[in-house]
């Protein structure tokens, strides 16, 4: 009885040691308030007083599982490829494989090769019809010109999505899928900043300059793009890599470019040509022998339009030679 009484002190001492720990106070170090709660989509501690984050707890939003090869990460992967407005369907589709085999790569019999056969027959009837089939067609014309023209990913979702506009705007009657197709892409590269001109996009497309300019100029009312004249400077490095001159002759056309705008006279005038003609008189300057003819063919331009802009930006600065 001894021992079982003081195994009951001895138990009794540990109970009262091993009192339970108090969950430590956060007070915010800007206005001392304790009210702080736990935003439970990023996991931050927000004061609720001042609005002041103290202490960031980031989510991690990444796969649990690692890969070190492609094949091991789409074997992996539980999810599909990403929503995307490049495709007519927004890549929310089945895929049936060209391949006549089961899954365990066994060839099929006869008649399930048939049965396979008229399945894929009626997928292409059934994915596209009506609008969607203009609707397809366009969007495979915007990647082919995207791919001719070096077009980054972004460019081409924005040309997309200013195509899907145009449709639901009712615009498509009366004029061409493809000179609407370049259109919206010409669109998106001026949207993006991204230097290519209007012959450049009428060279890729199906169409002449004059159907991508006028239908351009429609989409830009209609939709109400406000998109800003293209700067002469987003030129200039193409132009020079074309040229094979200095990086001195590229610096000196920018600021030639730079210090005639603010005199304004790319007002109304080809943001390439302007660029073209601002890499030759820089070249002047710098002592580096480069030929009108030249400067022209890279630029996709006349010679005149070198000639005349040429003397307006040389006459513009005081430079005479």
């Amino acid at each position: 009885m001894a021992n079982q009484s003081d195994a009951t002190e001895i138990e009794g001492d540990r109970s009262s040691d091993a009192e339970p720990e108090q969950a430590e106070t956060v007070v915010c170090p800007e206005c001392g308030s304790t009210d702080i709660e736990e935003d439970p989509t990023t996991g931050e501690l927000i004061c609720q007083n001042c609005g002041l984050v103290i202490e960031e707890r980031p989510v991690e939003r990444g796969p649990e599982w690692r890969a070190y090869t492609a094949e091991e990460r789409e074997e992996k992967e539980r999810v599909g490829a990403p929503v995307t407005q490049r495709r007519h369907d927004r890549g929310l589709t089945t895929e049936i494989d060209w391949r006549d085999v089961n899954s365990y790569g066994r060839p099929l019999t006869g008649e399930r090769k048939a049965q396979l056969k008229r399945l894929r027959e009626w997928h292409e009837r059934l994915r596209a019809r009506g609008k969607e089939r203009s609707l397809r067609y366009a969007l495979g014309e915007i990647e082919r010109m995207s791919s001719s023209l070096g077009l980054p990913t972004s460019t081409r979702e924005e040309a997309a999505v200013i195509f899907r506009r145009a449709s639901a705007e009712d615009l498509l009657p009366g004029r061409s899928v493809e000179g609407v197709a370049a259109s919206a892409l010409y669109a998106a590269c001026r949207r993006e900043g991204i230097p290519r001109s209007l012959d450049a996009i009428a060279a890729a497309s199906r169409v002449d300059r004059t159907e991508v300019a006028r239908t351009y100029r429609t989409l830009s009312r209609e939709l109400g793009l406000g998109l800003a004249p293209t700067d002469p400077v987003k030129f200039v490095p193409q132009l020079v890599s074309a040229l094979e001159v200095s990086d001195r002759v590229e610096r000196r056309a920018v600021e030639i470019i730079r210090e005639t705008a603010k005199q304004d006279l790319t007002s109304g005038k080809s943001p390439k040509g302007y660029a073209a003609a601002a890499v030759y008189l820089a070249a002047r300057v710098c002592d580096e022998r480069v030929t009108q003819k030249a400067v022209a063919e890279a630029a996709n331009v006349s010679e005149v339009t070198i000639r005349n802009r040429y003397h307006e930006q040389a006459e513009a600065l005081g430079i005479e030679f």
